[in-house]
Parts: structure tokens; C-alpha cells; sequence
């Protein structure tokens, strides 16, 4: 069965994202910027979800982590919460 690991930064606004998303880009690291921005508790933690299997995130975050490259930033992806960043740092099909 399919699963995967991911760490994400959720925000209020598409701004900020496209924001921590550049920093993350020039070189910033992930973690700090998730302890300091997000607001999932996950935050705290550097943004880390653990491992998960199809269907147990929302519909939007589950398409990005079980269909785009591992080891890239993505987003914002918009769902129920805000916006998020996603970097999908294992997957097994």
C-alpha cells in the first residue's frame, strides 16, 4: 500500500506562503521557517506529519503528496486550513 512522509508550513494567505516559499527556495531552512510561521501544531516539530497513507489528509494535500516529485517545495496548495507549503520527503507506491 501506498504511504508517505511529509513536512508543511500552513499560513492564513496566499501571499505568505509565495513569501516562505521563497525563502525556502534562496536557501532558508524549512524547519525554522515552520516553527516560526505555521500554524499547524506540526510547527513545532519543523513542519513533520510523519508517515501517512492515501485518505487521511484532505483531498488537496493528499494529491500533491502521492502524485508530485519528493524532495521539492510545494505549493500553496488551499485547502479548509489556509495555505500550505508541502515537501513530500519519502514515498512508497
Amino acid at each position: 500500500m501506498a504511504k508517505a512522509k511529509a513536512r508543511h508550513i500552513l499560513v492564513d494567505s496566499e501571499d505568505t506562503c509565495n513569501e516562505l516559499k521563497a525563502r525556502i527556495i534562496g536557501g532558508e531552512d524549512f524547519a525554522a521557517i515552520a516553527k516560526e510561521y505555521s500554524k499547524c501544531p506540526s510547527g513545532r516539530r519543523g513542519g513533520e506529519l510523519g508517515e501517512f497513507f492515501p485518505g487521511q489528509m484532505v483531498p488537496e494535500f493528499d494529491t500533491v503528496c502521492f502524485n508530485e516529485a519528493v524532495g521539492v517545495v510545494h505549493g500553496p496548495v488551499q485547502t479548509q486550513f489556509g495555505y500550505h507549503l508541502v515537501e513530500v520527503t519519502e514515498r512508497q507506491d
